[in-house]
């Protein structure tokens, strides 16, 4: 085999583990956190915006002028969509157990896959309506499981239900972007996603009237490694490797996150899942891949 193709293989997958490593740790850099959730989630945003901002008006001022009136309304209600998309999920990791929450927040692609049915006119296949149901099944075992283990968080049903909401967010993301990430380039497409986000959660932040500077060392600490971690290392290497190798490869190896999740809160936070927990998750699993690979 020659050494540049072996390269060609390999350098993608290597980066796509990295990704999977560094997406792990958000669930357990939220939990640290004692911040509250919108704080949470609007720093790791605007600490995103800080570090891939300058870079890409650097290397993408062109592009950024070119952008349409549709462009930017497109972009921005997948930052909408993104702003509420990290305030539930955030929000949920406070209520129900880390391998309950990164596993149901990581089913969107089922609700990306009945939106894409829905709204864009692309055909149901039996496929998809039973990875559909495959996960939805898996997500009511999960639940049971929530309620009995001892492991629970203080209100499970909610924190659950606040992953799914996080999770069809995310596909709201996912759709609105879909086709302007065909003329846009990537950088200058999730500055002005990243910055709608922010300032939705500024907003957010200003009703709710929380504090927006009175945190300790500790926090902005976390808030920086929920920006650089799961954030510049995990989500924007995983844009990259797309570019690298199939979207069912990427896919498929996004399912590693609530693996590594709640492998990481098993050492670092103590929590032990519950059985019926274990197993709803492994069906939402399965789901999401029969759902998600068309």
């Amino acid at each position: 085999m020659d050494v540049r193709t072996f390269d060609a293989d390999t350098k993608p997958l290597l980066a796509l583990v990295v990704a999977i490593c560094a997406v792990s740790t958000s669930a357990i850099l939220v939990r640290w956190s004692n911040a509250p959730s919108l704080i949470k989630a609007l720093y790791r945003v605007f600490f995103t915006i800080v570090l891939i901002a300058p870079f890409a008006l650097r290397r993408h001022e062109g592009e950024f002028r070119r952008l349409s009136r549709r462009d930017l309304i497109g972009a921005s209600i997948a930052g909408l969509a993104l702003a509420f998309h990290f305030s539930a999920w955030f929000e949920s990791l406070n209520w129900t157990t880390v391998a309950a929450s990164v596993t149901l927040v990581q089913s969107q692609p089922v609700f990306v896959a009945l939106g894409a049915s829905l709204f864009l006119d692309e055909d149901v296949s039996a496929r998809i309506v039973g990875g559909i149901s495959i996960a939805l099944v898996g997500m009511v075992v999960m639940s049971a499981g929530e309620l009995t283990a001892g492991a629970s968080g203080a209100a499970p049903l909610y924190g659950n239900a606040l992953a799914v909401l996080g999770a069809s967010m995310a596909a709201v993301y996912v759709l609105s972007g879909r086709a302007l990430r065909q003329r846009v380039p990537l950088l200058p497409y999730v500055t002005v996603v990243y910055v709608v986000c922010v300032l939705v959660l500024f907003v957010l932040v200003l009703v709710r009237g929380l504090p927006l500077v009175s945190y300790p060392l500790r926090e902005w600490i976390l808030f920086l490694g929920m920006a650089i971690g799961p954030g510049i290392f995990g989500h924007t290497v995983i844009n990259w490797a797309l570019a690298h190798v199939e979207s069912s490869v990427v896919s498929v190896s996004l399912l590693g996150e609530p693996v590594g999740s709640t492998l990481l809160a098993l050492i670092l936070l103590g929590e032990i899942p519950g059985v019926l927990t274990v197993v709803g998750g492994t069906v939402v699993l399965g789901g999401i891949v029969i759902a998600a690979n068309r």
